[in-house]
């Protein structure tokens, strides 16, 4: 029923392009469905006028929350117990955040998932494209709202981890200006880039189960199981190519290769998967 309603508001949105005014100059500019501003203002809606949306982006403040605590209590313990070769020294507060977000981001790429599997399972999907017929158009539109939401989302768990980690390290953390604007803009660029990713993983696969299964094992379970081996050989490579790898680079500053690049593998990994979700939408019916 709420997704009956949002995709009836959606569409209203849509066909006016987010208003009177709006849908006259979208209309002008591009044709059908009061393009690209009318859009986006129905994914917007959409997006919103769901209950999952607020319960997942609850549920991931809260479990960056016990993940900050977790893991800044664990260095903590390591740098205090009476076993010297755990020892972690001093460590950056918001560094714990960033740390925090590898699990954290699953909570969020669900919400995202959810924004084109859902219509998939609910029919709505017919409904969407209807009002946006071109499916680079419709895509696009989702994406852009993906990104507006997880960027600046990406900054506040950021905080929120930083908030409950640097009290609870004392004096084995530090937190500093710039660093923790660095931490924060950077973790809100990895979860927008994520977020466009796992959208596009959403449209090729249309199932939100087989989408969650999906992401886990490409972000998490396969490069974790590359990176396990010798760290010149062949596995390893792959998994540092891989985007999570290259996200968790670049957040951190610590891998085989610069911030710069880690940032460019993901962008080349979250304009391939757009790319080939256009292709695929294109080619098959709702």
């Amino acid at each position: 029923m709420a997704m009956t309603q949002a995709l009836t508001r959606a569409v209203d949105r849509a066909r006016t392009g987010g208003g009177h005014r709006a849908g006259t100059s979208g209309r002008r500019r591009g044709g059908a469905g009061g393009g690209w501003r009318g859009a986006v203002a129905a994914e917007w809606t959409k997006l919103w006028s769901l209950r999952s949306t607020w319960w997942g982006l609850a549920a991931a403040v809260a479990l960056m929350a016990a993940m900050a605590f977790t893991l800044a209590t664990s260095t903590v313990s390591n740098n205090t117990n009476a076993v010297p070769g755990d020892d972690m020294g001093v460590v950056s507060a918001s560094g714990a955040a960033v740390g925090a977000l590898d699990m954290v981001q699953f909570v969020v790429l669900a919400v995202a998932i959810l924004m084109i599997t859902g219509e998939y399972a609910t029919g709505g999907i017919r409904a969407t494209l209807q009002c946006v017929p071109p499916r680079g158009r419709m895509l696009g539109a989702k994406a852009v709202v993906v990104a507006a939401v997880t960027f600046p989302l990406g900054v506040a768990l950021n905080a929120a981890g930083t908030a409950v980690a640097d009290p609870v390290l004392g004096r084995w953390g530090r937190l500093g200006a710039g660093e923790f604007a660095a931490d924060a803009l950077q973790s809100g660029a990895y979860l927008a880039l994520a977020g466009v990713l796992v959208l596009g993983i959403g449209a090729v696969l249309r199932s939100t189960a087989a989408s969650l299964t999906a992401v886990f094992l490409f972000l998490m379970v396969v490069p974790m199981l590359l990176g396990g081996g010798d760290e010149s050989g062949l596995a390893r490579k792959v998994s540092d190519s891989m985007p999570s790898s290259a996200g968790r680079y670049f957040m951190s500053g610590d891998g085989p290769y610069p911030q710069a690049a880690g940032l460019a593998i993901l962008v080349a990994w979250t304009a391939a998967a757009v790319f080939g979700a256009v292709v695929v939408l294109r080619r098959r019916d709702a």
